[in-house]
C-alpha cells in the first residue's frame, strides 16, 4: 500500500521522489553522499543526508536504507552516535539513530 500524495498549498501535486531501478545502481548513487557526510565528523541522520542531497529512494525503502547504514558501519566509515527526533515530515518526530563519521573516514577525506 502506498501513502496518499499530499497536494501542495497551491493545489499542485508534487513530483514523487525518484526511485532507483535496482539496488546496486542505487547504492552507487547514494554511497558518495554518505561517505562525504562521514568525512565531516558531524552527527547526522540518514534523512538529513538524503534531504540535503535529494537522493533517490531505493527499490525497497523499508530494508535498503538500514542496509546502507550497516554497510557503511561495517566498512568503518560511520559509528552510532545516539538517537534524535527525526526531521522527516512523515515520521511525526519519532526516534531515529544518529551517526558520526569515524576518525578513519575523516583522515580519508583529508
Amino acid at each position: 500500500m502506498t501513502a496518499p500524495i499530499q497536494p501542495a498549498l497551491d493545489g499542485s501535486i508534487p513530483e514523487p521522489a525518484p526511485r532507483a531501478v535496482d539496488y546496486e545502481t542505487w547504492l552507487d548513487t547514494v554511497w558518495p553522499a554518505f561517505v562525504a557526510a562521514a568525512a565531516t565528523g558531524r552527527v547526522f541522520t540518514t534523512y538529513e543526508v538524503v534531504d540535503a542531497h535529494r537522493l533517490p529512494q531505493p527499490p525497497n525503502p523499508q530494508a535498503h536504507w538500514g542496509r546502507l547504514m550497516t554497510l557503511l558501519k561495517d566498512q568503518g566509515y560511520i559509528r552510532t552516535a545516539g538517537w534524535a527526533c527525526s526531521t522527516r515530515p512523515t515520521t511525526h518526530h519519532s526516534g531515529v539513530r544518529t551517526w558520526r563519521g569515524t576518525a578513519a573516514a575523516r583522515r580519508e577525506a583529508a
